[in-house]
């Protein structure tokens, strides 16, 4: 996880500085600027994203195979040692971007359809042109800016806004090339498979070794690291996995931190105890009150780029718990993010018929790019963390699509189980009472959601929504109006605010 600044045209070495300097938090360790006639490519990078010897690489990385050509790079491809191999790469640091520079001196615009198993942001750019592509889910943020004829690129919305006030979030699943033309390269599928999988045993097996195989090709314990771990299902599998795997590293003895937040003695703290004792950690449980998540939020907002409540709600909480991590020496947090897209696990997707759900999964993957994905990239990007997700996978989603909606939410006595075939494949690993544990959101199992929306009822009288409604009808509670409030604070009421998306509820 990096952050990329990159101006085509006639720009300035002071303007590429600038953006580079307001997204200084997503790479404090190494920083340059490649520069060629009209061209200014920006990276920073922190030093788990480089090597223990970051000091001695220069960045950004440069192909001078040919015309010289520069890439500013953030993402993680999770069969970059088999890309790798197949293009003649040597292993090494930053070698995801040499592969990506080799694979488009190869295949030019095709590029990103070999990307199969990765999330990315990039832009590969020299004096001959600029291509620039995002990943199809949008994991990886980026955002594009135009002023007097010059076109700019960054990960983050003020990296823009440091430079121009005409931003745009670049879609997802595309690419620009050097006339500045966006086109897809990508999509999600637009109906269900022909045929399910609905071999139970079969599914159950088969996700619970693409699960293992994402987590070993993802996580190598080059840098402290550490796991989130609320207590639900998602969190606990990727805790345990990175339990096992550290002991047999480190030895039978050695015991990664995990991390848990609550605003008191919350269902999330319960679980995760439970958890950590099953697993053999060494446990950090961080008890927060209303008055802690208030004093947060502004900072949250602004490093967030986004006033959606249920986002900020559970933004809060992963904001603290990272920040607490970081004090505690991790480098490296490893997040259980994705579950509930890969295996319909949100609460409002129960309600849809078994024939829907695939549509309802569909729509659900559709909100990550400028909604759910940014709490992931933010909140630990901004505390000097990168953060490791084994179940944002190509191969692993691209399976769950193909499994029987059944599958994914088993009927049962008590309406429907969601998350079943991945409760189901790792069930004997865990403690019973928290792989069955019902979903809830991570603000709610943390305590926040019931908490903020209460106090800022109770602070801005009906009349100021109702006025502030009228003139920005995306505006739709008390609570998103205090949030939206220090968004345009930070951005302004312009373009910045359409780059915002929200979920389908408060």
């Amino acid at each position: 996880m990096s952050g990329l600044a990159v101006g085509i045209g006639d720009v300035s070495q002071e303007q590429v500085q600038k953006m580079i300097e307001k997204m200084g938090h997503r790479g404090p360790d190494r920083s340059g600027i490649f520069a060629e006639p009209g061209v200014l490519v920006g990276q920073n990078y922190m030093r788990a994203d480089i090597g223990p010897d970051h000091r001695n690489v220069a960045v950004p990385v440069v192909d001078r195979s040919e015309k010289p050509r520069a890439i500013a790079y953030d993402g993680e491809i999770g069969n970059c040692r088999e890309l790798c191999g197949k293009f003649g790469v040597q292993d090494g640091p930053l070698c995801a971007e040499r592969l990506l520079l080799q694979l488009f001196r190869s295949r030019g615009a095709e590029m990103p359809a070999l990307l199969t198993d990765a999330v990315f942001a990039f832009v590969i750019a020299g004096k001959d042109g600029f291509f620039a592509a995002r990943d199809l889910l949008g994991i990886k943020t980026l955002f594009y800016g135009r002023k007097n004829g010059s076109l700019f690129f960054a990960s983050e919305l003020k990296g823009i806004l440091a430079v121009t006030d005409e931003v745009y979030e670049f879609p997802p699943g595309h690419m620009m090339d050097t006339e500045g033309n966006l086109k897809p390269f990508a999509s999600l599928p637009d109906k269900a498979p022909d045929r399910w999988e609905t071999d139970e045993d079969r599914a159950v097996g088969e996700v619970r070794r693409i699960i293992e195989k994402s987590f070993d090709s993802r996580v190598d314990f080059s840098f402290e690291t550490g796991s989130l771990l609320s207590g639900g299902i998602d969190s606990s599998v990727i805790a345990m996995l990175g339990s096992r795997a550290y002991k047999k590293r480190f030895g039978q003895n050695a015991r990664i931190k995990t991390f848990a937040l609550g605003m008191g003695e919350s269902e999330d703290i319960v679980a995760a105890r439970k958890v950590a004792e099953a697993i053999d950690s060494e446990h950090h449980e961080v008890i927060v009150e209303l008055e802690d998540a208030l004093a947060v939020i502004p900072e949250v907002v602004y490093h967030l780029e986004n006033f959606d409540p249920s986002l900020v709600r559970s933004a809060v909480s992963n904001f603290i718990i990272s920040k607490y991590a970081k004090q505690k020496g991790i480098e490296v947090l490893l997040s259980g993010e994705g579950g509930d897209e890969v295996f319909c696990g949100y609460l409002y997707l129960k309600e849809e018929p078994p024939e829907a759900l695939f549509d309802g999964q569909i729509q659900c993957l559709k909100f990550l790019h400028n909604n759910a994905a940014l709490r992931l990239d933010r909140m630990n990007q901004c505390n000097g963390i990168r953060v490791v997700t084994p179940l944002i996978s190509g191969e692993l989603l691209g399976y769950a699509l193909g499994l029987a909606p059944e599958l994914k939410q088993k009927p049962d006595a008590g309406g429907k189980m969601e998350k079943w075939v991945f409760r189901k494949a790792f069930e004997d690993q865990l403690p019973s009472e928290v792989v069955w544990r019902l979903k809830q959101e991570f603000s709610q199992g943390s305590g926040s959601a019931a908490l903020l929306p209460k106090h800022f009822e109770s602070l801005i009288p009906d009349e100021e929504l109702a006025a502030v409604q009228k003139k920005h009808p995306k505006v739709r509670s008390k609570e998103e109006l205090y949030y939206f409030r220090i968004f345009t604070e930070h951005f302004g009421e312009g373009r910045a605010v359409d780059t915002v998306g929200q979920w389908v509820s408060l």
